[in-house]
């Protein structure tokens, strides 16, 4: 064959090589590449990166992780494979970044795509409200609420009571009702004497009823 049998010198490194160790070249007159295999790839390399850096764009390192494990490309931390999750187009099979940074990159590009925030800018709202909840102001701070209609951000709610808003429509009246209900049904703990409270219900024909109010007395502690 005649990659067995007829050398080729590379001008890039100054080897001679068989023709077996330079590409195809169908426009040269040898029918093969200017520079050998190793080389053209090197200079492709070189241009990548040459290019890149023209378009103010940063490199990926080449990783030289041992076997069985893989750099992640976001923290930079060299971690087992099974902290990545499977890529069919990547050419070791697993994604580029670790699973806890695809899913907080996820979390963020939500953000910014739903709210338009930044995870600078959620954490000084945050900051501002003491990291409680806007609402009840006290459990921590975790679901942006906005304004269906306008789309403005409103605060920063716990679970619970960005629910209830959610709930209800953030229809005010429903609101309103909902206060006067409680206001007109819950039940009044009075101290009638130390250690003693008494249950009246605020409905009115309820409170004609014997059953409508009710002692407690503290949990006797010892023998009398």
């Amino acid at each position: 064959m005649k990659g067995d049998t007829v050398n080729k010198p590379c001008p890039r490194c100054g080897e001679v090589k068989r023709y077996s160790a330079f590409g195809r070249n169908q426009a040269r007159p040898d029918g093969m590449s200017f520079y050998c295999l190793s080389c053209a790839r090197e200079r492709s390399r070189d241009y990548y990166r040459l290019k890149q850096e023209r378009l103010g764009r940063s490199l990926r390192e080449p990783d030289n992780s041992p076997e069985g494990y893989k750099r992640c490309s976001d923290c930079r931390v060299t971690k087992p494979l099974d902290a990545f999750h499977r890529h069919h187009t990547q050419f070791d099979g697993y994604n580029t970044y670790c699973k806890e940074c695809r899913s907080r990159r996820g979390a963020e590009t939500h953000l910014k795509r739903m709210y338009g925030l930044t995870r600078a800018e959620l954490e000084a709202l945050v900051g501002a409200q003491g990291g409680l909840c806007a609402i009840c102001e006290s459990k921590p701070a975790a679901h942006v609420d906005h304004d269906h209609v306008s789309g403005k951000i409103r605060g920063v709610l716990c679970f619970t009571c960005n629910v209830a808003l959610g709930q209800l429509k953030d229809d005010v009246a429903l609101f309103r009702k909902a206060i006067d209900y409680l206001e007109r049904t819950t039940w009044q703990k009075t101290l009638e004497s130390p250690g003693v409270y008494r249950l009246t219900s605020p409905r009115p024909a309820a409170a004609a009823s014997s059953s409508s109010s009710a002692l407690l007395r503290p949990p006797m502690t010892g023998r009398g």
